[in-house]
């Protein structure tokens, strides 16, 4: 026996626009409650439920008749959210109400930078401690280190400086890190 989603998705494949239309009816509000709890946004679950069906309608042909219709349509909407968060870049006005400090907006919030001679004086004895101490690293831990936190190089562009594969570099950075906070938990 043949599920009722399949048969519409036939139907819909022959041009039967209202067979399309109750693909849509079945499962419009649970793509959508579905995207909403992934993406936290009514008007980008709306986007993703509209989106997920325009896929749908466009890729009938390739719905494999031995595959659950509900998995197929929810892969194709998940997979949607799933692009959306990936995409999303964390945007903050300083104009907008701090959700940390109630009544305060961003620009109240930005510490200031006046240094006392104190916090100056703090600061460059722990830089001076750290220092010493990535000065007492093994060599081949030492040039990961400098490369990576000094001079923001990323993993891989490590790896083509110093000629070594990314998980020799992986395996640096950490041991290095621990090398690090071992030496420095007893001085900071």
């Amino acid at each position: 026996m043949i599920p009722i989603e399949a048969r519409l998705a036939r139907k819909a494949l022959k041009g039967d626009q209202q067979a399309f239309a109750e693909i849509v009816g079945l499962y419009q509000d649970k793509l959508y409650h579905m995207a909403f709890r992934m993406l936290g946004s009514r008007q980008e679950a709306e986007d993703v439920v509209q989106e997920a069906f325009l896929r749908v309608y466009r890729n009938l042909d390739r719905y494999d008749e031995g595959m659950k219709f509900s998995t197929w349509i929810y892969r194709i909407a998940t997979n949607l959210c799933i692009d959306r968060l990936r995409k999303r870049k964390a945007t903050y006005s300083l104009d907008a109400e701090s959700t940390e400090h109630e009544g305060l907006d961003g620009y109240a919030v930005i510490p200031s930078d006046d240094r006392t001679p104190e916090s100056e004086m703090l600061l460059s004895e722990t830089q001076r401690i750290v220092r010493q101490a990535i000065d007492t690293l093994p060599a081949k831990y030492k040039s990961v280190m400098v490369l990576r936190y000094l001079h923001g190089l990323s993993l891989q562009e490590i790896g083509e400086v110093l000629d070594m594969p990314v998980t020799t570099v992986k395996t640096r950075v950490h041991r290095g890190r621990e090398y690090l906070r071992k030496k420095l938990e007893r001085k900071l």
